[in-house]
């Protein structure tokens, strides 16, 4: 919403539109609901349609962290994680099909039907979020006959002296 400084664009917003939508939330709610939470008064408008439940953050500074959101303040974030997690699909960045679980035989047999001589990559993860330089993880990965780390997205020959940073 944009205006001018005074023009009433504030009044509008939580006066008018907030107070409308929260009131009709309230309103939809049982009565043993309604006794906890304080009632609105209507708005002085003739008619305001479609309007969802409202909710409003004050427009002084809630939080000190730069990296607050909409969704952090309001505490919401983590109900649309959960929301988007049970009801999404998730698809592959790079060719846009849906990704599915697929059990070991699944991707066996998918391997299986690959053309002769096509080379694959297989990628599990041995150690996450530990510190550590994890030498004798790759001396077992190297005598285990592998040829090849990714560590932190960057492919390494396990030939090479590989020297991980502590962190």
């Amino acid at each position: 919403m944009t205006g001018l400084s005074g023009s009433g664009k504030s009044s509008l917003a939580f006066d008018t539109i907030y107070a409308e939508g929260q009131r009709r939330y309230v309103e939809s709610l049982s009565s043993y609901a309604r006794q906890f939470l304080g009632q609105m008064d209507k708005p002085d408008v003739d008619l305001i349609e479609g309007l969802s439940p409202a909710i409003s953050i004050d427009q002084k500074t809630t939080s000190r962290n730069p990296r607050s959101t909409v969704g952090t303040v309001t505490e919401i974030h983590d109900y649309l994680r959960l929301m988007y997690a049970r009801v999404g699909h998730p698809v592959c960045p790079n060719h846009g099909i849906e990704i599915s679980s697929q059990t070991i035989e699944q991707m066996v047999d998918r391997v299986l039907e690959l053309p002769d001589k096509t080379r694959i990559q297989i990628l599990a993860p041995i150690v996450s979020g530990k510190k550590g330089a994890h030498k004798k993880t790759l001396e077992g990965i190297k005598k285990e006959g592998y040829v090849r780390v990714r560590i932190d997205g960057d492919m390494y020959d396990i030939g090479d002296e590989i020297e991980l940073e502590k962190k």
